[in-house]
């Protein structure tokens, strides 16, 4: 399963319905994804103090490489929904790494993700 940057957000913000919905995949046996694409859009938001969280709940996930093939998806992607569903390139290069892998994904933003027909919906 791969976790969307939202989702990671709310793990951060110690949302507990969220972070429970996580654990509760670690607890079944999922094995935890993301995308480096993730990884840059919270560090850059992130301040200094928070680095260290951030590093550790990365460090304790799996990254899904970002290759040639995973480019030419994400372009598939934005060339069918960029205008349709306002999909901009972080959102496809996600949702490619979930069609290239064929894992699940986790978001709370499902409009950006269509053609991605494994989509989890994690608790608020």
């Amino acid at each position: 399963m791969i976790l969307d940057t939202d989702v990671i957000i709310e793990v951060l913000r110690g949302n507990r319905r969220t972070s429970s919905w996580v654990k509760e995949r670690w607890a079944a046996g999922d094995t935890l994804h993301y995308s480096p694409v993730t990884r840059a859009e919270v560090r850059s938001g992130a301040r200094p103090a928070e680095r260290a969280t951030i590093a550790a709940l990365f460090g304790s996930m799996q990254a899904l490489p970002i290759e040639a093939s995973t480019g030419d998806l994400a372009g598939d992607q934005l060339r069918r929904y960029a205008r349709s569903h306002g999909v901009q390139l972080g959102d496809a290069l996600i949702a490619a790494a979930a069609l290239e892998h064929g894992q699940q994904l986790a978001t709370f933003n499902r409009r950006h993700f269509p053609g991605v027909a494994k989509l989890a919906a994690p608790d608020r």
